[in-house]
């Protein structure tokens, strides 16, 4: 949507308080990045329509965006209470469990969203990888509940999902970092493969993938405000890592970690091997 369909849809909603134009204007900002704005429009539509499913699904795609799953959750949860046959809250609900390891529950709610909307954007692709997950599970003491029991609150923050044992992780064989260290992400958050563990050993990847979409859109948007054309890269030094985060095609980010001791001209080096598998890997999954 361009800067004047924007233009139009304000003045709109301006003139008309009551107007459902806050639906696309609010999408329209949270796809720039303008997230705090897309928040505010979404909270006032809401005092004027509480029962209205669509708002509460934006509310929740911008919450996600921002990264604040929790609250994303409640308002997908609320949008499904308002209409259990809402695809966006059955796609937004299944990927924080899928996020927070609980793979049936996730399974359940994209499989909802898929039978409703068979156009929906990733679904059967997130679908796939969750059913991959749930094979390499199989026989584990660390299933999930069932899909079948009462819905909760997913533990995102503290999230022990499965690693690269769903396979995944072969994308990056023979690397340095491949099972520790390296993530590929697609633009929705979803790991697609590598993997990565917290300072206790606990795997964060699929954690720290979903936060790191909002980070894609951002450095996205900020490199288009600067007039820099598109970004490549982002290196950070901190006292006990450094990262280095690339996209290697359009739809994906690549995220590198390392001791504080491995200076970020090296990660980048190692990013560039890392890309390349990547892409390969893209090229044959496609």
């Amino acid at each position: 949507m361009s800067i004047e369909d924007i233009r139009v849809l304000t003045a709109q909603l301006a003139a008309d308080p009551s107007s459902l134009a806050f639906l696309p204007l609010a999408e329209a900002l949270r796809r720039r990045g303008q997230l705090e704005a897309a928040e505010k429009i979404a909270i006032a539509g809401l005092t004027r329509y509480p029962d209205l499913a669509d708002a509460h699904d934006l509310l929740a795609r911008v919450l996600g965006d921002r990264g604040d799953l929790e609250r994303a959750f409640d308002e997908w949860d609320i949008a499904l209470r308002l209409d259990d046959r809402h695809a966006g809250a059955h796609k937004g609900i299944g990927f924080l469990y899928y996020v927070a390891g609980d793979l049936p529950r996730a399974l359940k709610h994209l499989e909802s969203a898929l039978a409703i909307a068979p156009e929906a954007e990733g679904v059967a692709a997130a679908i796939d990888r969750v059913r991959e997950g749930l094979a390499g599970m199989e026989g584990s003491s660390d299933v999930p509940a069932a899909a079948g029991e009462a819905p909760g609150t997913p533990a995102v923050a503290g999230s022990t999902a499965p690693s690269s044992g769903d396979g995944a992780g072969s994308l990056f064989s023979g690397l340095e970092g491949a099972e520790d260290g390296l993530l590929l992400i697609d633009g929705q958050g979803l790991r697609l493969g590598g993997g990565l563990n917290g300072p206790d050993g606990a795997p964060v990847g699929d954690a720290v993938a979903a936060h790191l979409a909002g980070a894609f859109r951002d450095a996205t948007r900020a490199a288009r405000l600067l007039s820099l054309g598109d970004w490549r890269s982002v290196g950070a030094e901190t006292a006990e890592a450094n990262f280095f985060l690339c996209a290697p095609t359009e739809d994906a980010l690549l995220l590198l970690v390392r001791d504080s001791s491995v200076p970020i001209a090296r990660l980048a080096k190692h990013a560039e091997r890392a890309s390349e598998a990547a892409r390969r890997w893209l090229a044959g999954a496609a």
